[in-house]
């Protein structure tokens, strides 16, 4: 596994979902999975995110902000320690299925040295994945 994919469709316009998904000092409130986030979600950027899978210990990465389209797409990439040895590319897509629906796709891409090790976090962590977006369709939706 060197990929983790989920999606969800959120009965909900994409401004809304990108606005929950943007609203980083929110997450506390409602995401069982990006525990906390602070910083901008901004082209360039550096964010200092704490995740925890399901049954694991948390993890703070402090991912540089690789695209920000506003009510399209958000991409971050972390590394553990130094580049290559473990490297995660998280990814949100947006697609506007109607005015008011919306399709997330949550996905990251793994790479480094150090992966192959980490395959069990990896799997807890596609269980996170799809915690966090049955959270945002339910914050989005109401």
């Amino acid at each position: 596994m060197n990929e983790i994919y989920t999606e969800i469709d959120i009965n909900a316009p994409a401004e809304k979902v990108w606005q929950i998904l943007t609203d980083f000092k929110n997450y506390p409130k409602w995401n069982p999975f990006i525990k906390t986030a602070k910083g901008i979600a901004h082209e360039g950027e550096f964010l200092k995110v704490r995740i925890q899978p399901p049954g694991r210990s948390a993890m703070t990465f402090q991912p540089k902000v690789l695209k920000a389209e506003v009510n399209k797409e958000l991409r971050w990439k972390g590394k553990f320690l130094i580049p290559g040895l473990f490297d995660g590319e998280h990814i949100f897509v947006l697609k506007e299925l109607s005015p008011r629906k919306t399709k997330l796709i949550h996905s990251e891409k793994f790479a480094g040295i150090l992966v192959p090790l980490f395959k069990s976090v990896l799997k807890d962590s596609e269980r996170g994945f799809e915690l966090m977006n049955e959270a945002l369709k339910k914050r989005a939706e109401s």
